[in-house]
């Protein structure tokens, strides 16, 4: 679902409609997070209060297919629509899915959409909250829906943790103060980051049936793909704050970072992801 992690994202989010093109380290992050969190996705895609199997599916801004691969997973025998802006992005999906999945590229926030078909169901995993105009393509889904057909929204509770809190010994809390200062930026450029979507779904005419939100907590278990994460999203985490952070905790970053320090986050121990996933379910009545 995508994914994974909007604060520290120049452009946009996980799966927003906005990615640019060769923007290799956001596409690493988004498959980690599929990796890391996929008995996760799979519980949200099993638990969708669907009257029946969809026939036909959309994915609404599928980043590197997260998403998609977890509703195939789910929905063998379903027809799967992949969107997105970033070529790249659909390139990688189209690479693994064959031709199971039909990508199309577009740009949400444009009017019109391009065909998409009928689906019976719509996901959009952290991709509504890049658009200037949400309440416009949530009205545009709503006419694109079958009768009865459903929406799934997730939405990241903030991008995930993964350091304790006393990381690193002589800077901590670094890891809260490098998203706080990301954090300044978003709000003015994502003011509907973090937004409740049920009025909104609401209001476009969907019934909702279900909210629930999800706390994820994993420990690295040894097997190196929650310190690939917590590397590749550090890593971006850098870039995107060190305009607000003093040389000390730039200085600290660095070393996290750094493959061969043995406080590097590739070779510690005592890492977990922590995260929130919030989703709601609606239908068109």
């Amino acid at each position: 679902m995508s994914t994974a992690h909007d604060h520290t994202h120049h452009h946009s989010g996980p799966h927003g409609p906005h990615q640019p093109d060769g923007d290799t380290g956001l596409a690493e992050i988004l498959d980690l997070d599929a990796e890391v969190l996929a008995e996760h996705i799979a519980s949200i895609v099993s638990s969708l209060p669907l009257e029946s199997e969809p026939r036909h599916i959309v994915d609404l801004g599928c980043g590197t297919g997260a998403g998609t691969f977890a509703l195939l997973e789910r929905f063998p025998g379903a027809r799967v629509t992949a969107v997105d802006t970033a070529a790249d992005h659909l390139r990688l999906v189209r690479e693994k899915a064959g031709a199971r999945v039909r990508t199309v590229r577009a740009d949400l926030d444009t009017a019109p959409w391009p065909d998409l078909g009928t689906p019976d169901l719509v996901w959009a995993s952290a991709s509504l909250h890049h658009l200037a105009r949400p309440d416009r393509a949530l009205a545009d889904v709503r006419g694109l829906l079958a009768p009865g057909g459903l929406i799934a929204v997730v939405e990241l509770g903030g991008f995930p943790r993964f350091l304790p809190a006393d990381v690193p010994e002589d800077r901590p809390g670094l890891e809260e103060r490098a998203h706080a200062a990301v954090d300044r930026h978003h709000t003015e450029h994502l003011p509907h980051r973090g937004a409740d979507w049920g009025p909104m779904l609401a209001a476009a005419g969907f019934t909702v049936e279900d909210t629930r939100t999800i706390t994820v907590e994993i420990e690295d278990d040894g097997g190196g793909a929650v310190g690939r994460y917590a590397h590749a999203a550090l890593r971006r985490l850098r870039g995107a704050a060190a305009p607000a952070l003093g040389p000390e905790d730039l200085a600290a970053l660095d070393e996290l970072l750094a493959a061969d320090s043995p406080r590097g986050v590739l070779r510690r121990g005592d890492l977990a992801l922590r995260t929130e996933r919030t989703v709601w379910a609606a239908r068109r009545p």
